[in-house]
């Protein structure tokens, strides 16, 4: 089998371009542990590790890698639906109130991560 098969049709290249995505994933959770290793190193090495990600191509990179993890997410959240079946009062709950939930929770917890950090800016 050629190792593009998958490029042959649109439902396998969306599949295996969201599973490539968890590459971007892990990288993010690398990054956060260096970043809480260096800030518990001390300023130093917190400044370097800062000096190093705001660099020019880390920019480049962690943008790609943004566009990744926002795919991911979506394609993540788009699934809900169809994992979770929820009856209320003996109905079902319809699967757009089920998306529109778990976007709601997304928004939610993703604005208070940025009050927090912002606040914590000041």
């Amino acid at each position: 089998m050629p190792i593009f098969w998958w490029l042959r049709r649109w439902p396998y290249t969306r599949f295996i371009t969201r599973e490539l995505t968890s590459v971007a994933v892990g990288y993010s959770a690398v990054l956060l542990v260096a970043t809480i290793w260096a800030a518990w190193r001390g300023e130093g090495a917190y400044q370097r590790l800062s000096t190093l990600a705001l660099s020019g191509p880390a920019l480049l990179l962690h943008l790609v890698v943004l566009a990744a993890l926002l795919y991911h997410t979506v394609t993540w959240l788009n699934l809900a639906p169809r994992a979770i079946v929820v009856y209320l009062a003996g109905r079902r709950v319809p699967d757009r109130l089920i998306l529109a939930a778990h976007y709601l929770a997304w928004l939610v917890v993703s604005g208070g991560i940025v009050w927090i950090l912002a606040e914590s800016a000041r």
